[in-house]
């Protein structure tokens, strides 16, 4: 048992794949804040626009 998580603890084999995940997450998480507060933007000025075209 002891030899099992002593292999488990040296094996690094998947250490990339899980790297890579959270760097996609970090990333699709900084995407989608910035398009919240864009959008925000974006319908503050249409609505300027539909107050100039009233």
């Amino acid at each position: 048992m002891w030899k099992l998580f002593k292999n488990l603890r040296q094996d690094e084999s998947g250490q990339d794949l899980i790297e890579y995940a959270l760097i996609a997450a970090l990333i699709a998480l900084g995407a989608v804040t910035s398009m919240k507060a864009i959008s925000t933007a974006i319908g503050a000025e249409f609505t300027k626009i539909a107050a100039a075209l009233s």
